[in-house]
């Protein structure tokens, strides 16, 4: 798996931000079996990442990506694999942060 970029304020959050990750993409109806092996909040990053490169081969584009490095790729390549995969997903796990910090201001 490819190195990211994005560094996490808090690092602590990342295993709650995948569990968030994988219960909004269950409320979505997100394919929770990927062949044989089941998602879980563990591996469903890993998951995303192979439907990832799967719609990018779908689309042409795994020629251009060298190595995980999707640097050569236009924006809109990139937005065409990233809204197949995680638009719906990204939007809602925002209400849902949103939803649980208004309801931890109201206590």
């Amino acid at each position: 798996m490819p190195n990211r970029q994005n560094k996490l304020l808090v690092p602590a959050a990342e295993s709650r931000l995948d569990v968030l990750k994988y219960e909004i993409a269950s409320e979505l109806g997100y394919p929770l079996h990927i062949g044989e092996r089941a998602a879980t909040p563990q591996n469903w990053n890993r998951i995303l990442d192979q439907m990832k490169y799967e719609i990018a081969q779908e689309l042409g584009l795994t020629p251009r990506i060298k190595n995980g490095y999707w640097g050569d790729l236009s924006s809109r390549a990139c937005g065409a694999v990233g809204g197949r995969i995680g638009g719906k997903l990204g939007g809602n796990m925002v209400r849902q942060m949103i939803l649980l910090a208004g309801q931890n201001l109201i206590r």
